[in-house]
């Protein structure tokens, strides 16, 4: 790929390519919802903070307000319609994003802790780093769940990864179908293209898909990956292959490329 590259993980629920990079964290920085906080004394227990909150986070009982920190998405509509002024707003951290270089590679990686059902602060908060002086490649989460459609949102273009097997079909299918309905430009690739059945192949052909690339099942692939060894340094016959891969991404975007894995 032409010019500066940054690699940015938004796989936050378990990200991984720092396994591969060994990059050199030289920033932390947290990532925190602003979560309600009820004052006794104010609140007149009118109910509007339980009505307004579309994910169930907050309660008006008989004699108390109940907050549900962990289904809180922080959209601060509880406070807004309080017409006591009972409800202030806290943080509540939830993650952290670590900034460093791996490589030759900025890097920047989003972590959800631990318990933490929402990763999609996270990864909005990993895509602020996003540099415009820069190829930027985001890794998704697999799926097409919110933190997804958060992982991918803006991308200039996306990359789905899939395998020759029907569980790989259908994701790939459910996939599709999600980048198509956000109106994002895409391609596949294919992994294991070779241990399979044809299935996958023809679905891209009947549904108008580009396959950018077949990888094959090649075993050194998988033990290099179990290594924690990166797939163009353990087997650099394959890096022509990739450069080949990113300069055509980078062709179609003009910009930058955005990575989804799908499994």
């Amino acid at each position: 790929m032409p010019g500066p590259t940054q690699l940015l993980d938004c796989d936050v629920e378990e990200p991984n390519c720092h396994v591969f990079l060994s990059p050199v964290v030289e920033q932390v920085e947290a990532v925190a919802l602003q979560i309600p906080s009820v004052d006794p004394e104010r609140c007149t227990l009118c109910g509007d903070c339980g009505r307004i909150c579309e994910y169930g986070a907050i309660a008006a009982l008989k004699t108390r307000v109940l907050v549900f920190e962990e289904l809180c998405h922080g959209c601060g509509g509880c406070s807004r319609v309080c017409a006591s002024g009972a409800i202030s707003e806290v943080p509540h951290e939830v993650g952290v994003v670590e900034i460093g270089r791996g490589d030759s590679l900025a890097f920047v990686q989003g972590r959800l802790h631990v318990g933490r059902p929402m990763s999609p602060p996270v990864i909005r908060a990993v895509k602020r780093h996003i540099r415009s002086d820069c190829v930027a490649i985001i890794d998704c989460p697999p799926g097409t769940t919110c933190p997804v459609i958060a992982a991918m949102k803006d991308a200039d273009y996306v990359v789905l990864v899939t395998e020759p097997t029907p569980f790989g079909l259908h994701d790939l299918e459910l996939a599709v179908e999600t980048v198509r309905e956000m109106g994002l430009p895409f391609g596949v690739v294919i992994n294991r293209h070779d241990c399979g059945d044809d299935r996958v192949v023809e679905y891209c052909r009947k549904a108008g898909v580009r396959v950018l690339l077949e990888i094959p099942d090649d075993r050194r692939i998988a033990e290099a990956y179990s290594n924690g060894r990166s797939l163009v340094v353990a087997l650099p016959e394959y890096a022509a292959t990739f450069e080949r891969l990113g300069r055509e991404l980078t062709a179609q975007t003009g910009r930058c490329a955005c990575n989804g894995k799908e499994s």
